[in-house]
């Protein structure tokens, strides 16, 4: 059980109930699925973690190695399903977790039975004949900012990864999330995060899979949306009519309907 304890591994819903496991993005933690429980704990049972170097983990299992790329993570995500016995999981990701997601359904097939990718993006760079939404240059600085003053560029990105300039709120949430993260696990997550090129796992997808993107994101622009829908074999794409990069937040009752409504087609 020792995956259970490393990733802050806690279990609610119904325990007969299909296994949904919601994972957090970059920064965050599962407390920022508060807002999607109450559409899932009655018919499934939910499990809910923080990755390492990130909430209530165990910060003594980073491994800067281990972390410096997506499989690592993906590996944490197998070994939480075979430490409960999770076996056809929907796996709900939310931003860089949704690659995640697909490395561990790739990695363990019997564990993960579909995926929901919540503003996903496979690639932040722009590449020829693919927008991400970023140059090398943008994230080079992004990066060499965080470096430098990871407390400032929380603040300064935290709104703008939020969107919803009108409820700051959010945006404070954020930057709240971002700052009480260990900044050298932080730079890890974070350089792995925004440097991975994840389009050519897309293909090897074999699951249902949901697509969830905002109708205005800055952080994964539509255009990424539309490719990871291409990407996938027989997946379903649903713009929320939601701003930002994290609607289960900024709009939570369109972000859940689309999830259970996809849930329920499954069973």
């Amino acid at each position: 059980m020792d995956a259970v304890r490393r990733n802050n591994v806690t279990l609610t819903g119904n325990p007969q109930g299909p296994a949904v496991l919601l994972a957090h993005g970059f920064g965050c933690d599962q407390n920022m699925w508060r807002l999607t429980l109450p559409a899932l704990v009655e018919d499934y049972r939910v499990v809910l973690f923080d990755y390492v170097g990130s909430g209530r983990s165990d910060p003594s299992a980073f491994s800067p190695d281990r972390y410096a790329s997506l499989e690592g993570y993906a590996r944490d995500v197998v070994e939480i399903c075979e430490a409960l016995d999770v076996r056809d999981a929907v796996f709900v990701g939310h931003s860089v977790s949704s690659m995640i997601g697909v490395l561990a359904a790739d990695m363990a097939p019997e564990r993960i039975g579909a995926l929901v990718m919540v503003a996903p993006s496979p690639r932040y760079i722009d590449d020829t004949g693919y927008r991400g939404g970023f140059s090398a240059q943008d994230i080079d600085e992004l990066l060499d900012a965080l470096e430098s003053n990871y407390l400032g560029w929380s603040a300064a990105m935290a709104p703008v990864i939020m969107g919803n300039a009108g409820r700051p709120e959010l945006g404070e949430e954020l930057k709240n999330s971002f700052c009480a993260t260990d900044p050298d696990m932080a730079r890890v997550f974070a350089r792995t995060t925004f440097l991975s090129d994840s389009r050519d796992d897309l293909k090897r997808v074999r699951v249902p899979t949901l697509v969830l993107e905002c109708s205005d994101d800055a952080i994964a622009p539509r255009e990424v949306g539309a490719f990871v829908h291409r990407a996938i074999p027989g997946s379903t794409l649903v713009t929320l009519d939601a701003t930002g990069h994290c609607p289960h937040m900024s709009a939570p009752e369109a972000t859940n309907e689309a999830i259970t409504r996809f849930l329920a087609d499954l069973r």
